[in-house]
């Protein structure tokens, strides 16, 4: 029933919302044709009066390939329009059945929904219709349709990722001037690294081949060995809720499927060092090569190699070429947010991968240690929360890189996450997970 309610809040609040915005941009578009081939066959008949009585032959012919193509264009358009209006039906009825589950006490139709969530998370290609435009030339009798001018015809393309996810609006929360500590609980683990939240349970890992899971509140409910008996060297939760994990040793990305462990990517001449589900479920890997002297993000959707990012418009490395861990989180904004110890600072590229900003830590600890950031979140502000285990503490920062204010006295603070109410998760590495209430 959590998962429902949890499909029916993205449906609408987000994937809703983005079809409806294609469809006015859609219907924009359509309102606009007549205006924007008017401007063409105004310039066809300034150059047609300059051509006197000979010319308005040709001057009739051209408007009439104007007319044509025009309609073919609507056409187009009218098609795809009728395409996102069909989807958009059945998401209002796929919502209505949602909502009725909710409130329905009939165990078997529950089990029997099958939800069509993947299929409209997943947008249709976007059609691209160049306008044609005209090219005047000089007067010439005896050629006199050539030399009139020419026109250019109109290009329909289509772009897979032309649409994407409309951001879900959110309330603005101020920072509370002193976080509170909720909740405190011991993992039984040393050297605790990673922490994941998914749906009421908290996923922790560290330098052994077991991953534990917690309640919010601390109670211990399973354990999950590794497929290698190795340590991962991160852990994530799918949208699905399965565990997935990657271990460097093996160079592959696993996930948890009814119990059992299913290689989903096995890298060759690179290694995985930490990893994030992305809000369309793909994946975000860092990787290291054999040789550690570089490192990359790639996007994974499922198995398939989507978008590599490595270098930036000047083909300078984005990450320092080390083996250290470089956790990873994509913000609400889908930028895509990378502590990097190794450079001794937080590196934020958009969704295309160009580089955004740069964070190294906020001139007021100026005698403190070298900012040197491990685990990295972001919250529904957008904010972005990452541990400084060398100055034992937690810095809060904007979606543009701006200093916000600091979680203090966290002793050896490492892997952090959030909860659905933005709560501050915080694995230390002596093993104790505390938890942090820092919004108002």
């Amino acid at each position: 029933m959590v998962k429902q309610v949890l499909i029916t809040e993205e449906i609408e609040k987000v994937i809703a919302p983005t079809y409806e915005d294609i469809k006015k941009e859609l219907i924009n578009q359509i309102a606009n044709l007549d205006g924007e081939y008017e401007k063409i066959t105004t310039v066809i008949s300034d150059q047609g009066e300059k051509w006197h009585t000979e010319v308005n032959r040709v001057i009739d012919k051209m408007k009439n390939e104007i007319t044509e193509i025009k309609e073919k264009h609507g056409t187009i358009l009218e098609k795809h329009l009728n395409e996102i209006k069909q989807i958009e039906s059945l998401i209002i009825g796929n919502l209505s059945a949602l909502k009725e589950l909710e409130e329905s006490n009939d165990v078997s139709v529950i089990v029997e929904y099958r939800p069509r969530i993947k299929e409209f998370r997943k947008l249709p290609a976007k059609v691209h219709v160049t306008l044609p435009s005209f090219s005047p030339k000089s007067i010439n009798g005896e050629k006199f349709y050539e030399m009139f001018g020419s026109i250019k015809p109109f290009v329909s393309t289509t772009d897979k990722n032309g649409y994407k996810i409309k951001s879900p609006e959110v309330s603005q929360r101020e920072l509370l001037d002193i976080p509170e500590i909720i909740n405190t609980f011991n993992t039984w683990y040393e050297n605790l690294r990673s922490i994941s939240f998914y749906n009421e349970e908290i996923w922790t890992s560290a330098q052994t081949g077991n991953i534990k899971c917690f309640s919010t509140v601390g109670k211990y409910m399973k354990t999950i060995k590794t497929r290698s008996g190795e340590m991962p060297s991160d852990i994530a939760v799918t949208r699905g809720g399965n565990l997935v994990y990657c271990e460097s040793k093996f160079k592959t990305l696993n996930k948890i499927n009814d119990g059992k462990t299913e290689v989903i990517i096995r890298l060759q001449g690179w290694k995985p060092n930490n990893l994030c589900v992305t809000s369309t479920d793909d994946f975000l890997v860092s990787l290291y090569n054999d040789d550690t002297t570089q490192s990359k993000v790639v996007r994974y959707f499922g198995s398939t190699e989507k978008q590599t990012i490595q270098f930036n418009d000047e083909g300078k490395p984005l990450y320092s070429g080390n083996f250290y861990i470089k956790y990873i989180t994509e913000n609400r904004n889908y930028d895509i947010c990378v502590a990097d110890p190794g450079a001794y600072s937080v590196v934020v590229v958009n969704q295309a991968g160009k580089l955004r900003w740069r964070y190294t830590g906020h001139p007021s600890w100026a005698k403190r240690k070298q900012f040197k950031p491990h685990g990295i979140t972001t919250n529904s502000q957008s904010q972005i929360l990452t541990a400084d285990s060398k100055n034992h503490c937690i810095h809060i920062l904007d979606q543009d890189g701006q200093f916000l204010r600091y979680i203090e006295d966290v002793k050896d603070p490492f892997g952090v996450c959030v909860d659905n109410q933005d709560n501050l998760y915080v694995a230390k590495w002596t093993g104790n997970v505390k938890i942090f209430r820092y919004l108002k």
